[in-house]
């Protein structure tokens, strides 16, 4: 029995760690229930990480690696719904851009369905840093402006383009990217992911922004700069009190 056990315990570890989105949904739909109590966790394990398949709610409700789920006969359209990406984001802040998100944080409705939209925009000159999707590849459409886009492989080569309105680009799952707006007037995307929640990993925030912070030695030995340099571009990224 032991053996059948582990036997199982890797073929869901194969199956899920190899998937290209969310885990497929159990049931129609499981609109989020974002009160709902605290959770009993289950785990599958691979070679790279350890993540929840399925999680038991102590409230009896069931969780599918998300969140617990609110009663089907209690689910209205305006769980479905939402108006965040009709207007452009204000752009005056560091980095020039704003995301506005539309995923299970925004729309409860898109709990365990395994699909998120974004809405980007860009003031002149204005960048999205390069970052990263641990979670999702990224699909984006252009409705307005020109946009530099690229990615970086694994190998270090960097792929990338100038996209012009009503054009698309992909970046592939995990890999780091940036867009940057380049041209003299506003720019705006619509981003698509195959993610309820894709997570992101900006590569400049997590490095010298971080809290607790990381060390500076680990900074200075990987950039070969100084610490004065290190302590400039961490005032400079310091969140505004």
């Amino acid at each position: 029995m032991a053996a059948v056990f582990a036997l199982f315990l890797v073929a869901l570890a194969t199956v899920f760690g190899s998937s290209a989105a969310d885990p497929d949904m159990l049931q129609d739909i499981c609109v989020a229930d974002y009160a709902a109590g605290n959770s009993l966790f289950f785990f599958v394990i691979n070679s790279l990480s350890i993540f929840p398949v399925f999680q038991y709610s102590t409230a009896k409700s069931v969780k599918v690696n998300g969140f617990v789920c609110k009663d089907a006969a209690n689910a209205t359209a305006e769980d479905f719904f939402s108006a965040g990406l009709a207007k452009p984001g204000l752009t005056n802040n560091t980095f020039g851009s704003l995301v506005t998100a539309a995923n299970v944080q925004k729309i409860p409705g898109l709990n365990t369905l395994g699909v998120s939209l974004a809405r980007i925009d860009y003031a002149p000159g204005g960048i999205n840093p390069p970052h990263t999707h641990p979670r999702a590849t990224e699909i984006v459409y252009v409705l307005e402006g020109v946009l530099d886009v690229g990615f970086i492989t694994t190998a270090n080569k960097l792929i990338s383009k100038t996209i012009n309105k009503g054009e698309v680009f992909v970046f592939p799952k995990g890999l780091v990217h940036f867009q940057n707006n380049n041209g003299k007037g506003p720019a705006s995307v619509i981003a698509g992911f195959n993610s309820q929640l894709q997570g992101t990993v900006n590569i400049a925030l997590t490095l010298f922004a971080a809290t607790p912070e990381v060390p500076d030695h680990v900074l200075t030995k990987t950039f070969m700069v100084g610490t004065k340099m290190v302590d400039k571009i961490k005032s400079r990224l310091a969140p505004k009190a």
